[in-house]
């Protein structure tokens, strides 16, 4: 099978830690992932959360672990292209799932993520890399930035929660042996950091490791509501390593389906998308 890739994509995502990948998608793919949302919406998984507080207030929706639960869902894991470029973007024999989510954030909603990157968040560790594809056509001042080289930083952060005022889980210090910090205040020090951002047409995605810090620089509020779809992806050798114990809840899940600490990411929870033609 050919690449799907140019070698200076891959240099630019290695380099940099996130690479602007156009045209990739068709619009049946976005037609496909926007039918599984609006299933999800009408009978959400037990993981869904509206993160704005005001109830009356237009709202910023997330649903994660769902791929299971949806053919539309399946249908892109398995037969889009995500996880061959996954697998050429990481010189990966072998890519699994380890976790799928999607965002919804209506017209109006005020709420937005926070910078952060994705390796602290759950008990996963390994090479990985993350699909951020957009439904609609996106400005980049309405989109994410990512921090460039910040993959390379060797550093983790503590996990911040995507409600609003964005709390930290946690102080820094040294948690099952390895040192966390608190995010620092990209905001009030944006001239110290090199950003990434792009517009992006539809079908166009984002490919970023899994360690780059992103978040939304922009204060802008949608006049539209807005739909992401999120995929990270492992490569071969990756592992569940346990973390703090803001990961408890989705460690309950795994650890419900038969996984523990130091377990591959394989199997049920993390099946195999895509294997190289040597294999």
């Amino acid at each position: 099978m050919s690449n799907i890739l140019s070698s200076d994509l891959i240099d630019q995502f290695n380099k940099d830690g996130a690479v602007l990948i156009q045209g990739k998608f068709d619009r049946k793919w976005i037609e496909t992932l926007r039918e599984g949302i609006s299933k999800d919406i009408e009978n959400p998984s037990p993981r869904f959360e509206r993160h704005t507080k005001d109830d009356d207030a237009p709202g910023y929706y997330e649903d994660f672990w769902s791929w299971d639960l949806y053919d539309e869902f399946k249908d892109f894991l398995y037969n889009s292209p995500m996880a061959q470029m996954g697998s050429e973007l990481l010189d990966a024999n072998q890519i699994n799932l380890v976790m799928d989510n999607w965002f919804l954030r209506e017209a109006g909603s005020k709420s937005g993520a926070p910078f952060h990157h994705d390796i602290s968040y759950f008990d996963f560790d390994g090479s990985m890399c993350v699909l951020w594809l957009p439904l609609e056509p996106v400005n980049k001042e309405e989109g994410i930035a990512w921090i460039k080289g910040s993959h390379l930083w060797d550093k983790l952060f503590i996990r911040t929660r995507f409600q609003e005022g964005h709390p930290n889980d946690g102080s820094a210090g040294i948690i099952n042996g390895k040192t966390y910090d608190i995010t620092p205040d990209i905001f009030q020090n944006k001239n110290d950091y090199e950003f990434l951002q792009w517009d992006l047409e539809l079908g166009d995605c984002v490919f970023f490791d899994i360690r780059t810090m992103h978040g939304s620089l922009s204060q802008s509020i949608p006049k539209n509501d807005s739909h992401r779809y999120t995929l990270r992806m492992a490569k071969e050798g990756s592992k569940i390593e346990y973390r703090g114990n803001w990961a408890q809840a989705e460690r309950a899940i795994f650890e419900t389906n038969g996984y523990q600490n130091g377990d591959d990411l394989s199997g049920k929870m993390f099946p195999t998308l895509y294997q190289r033609d040597s294999l």
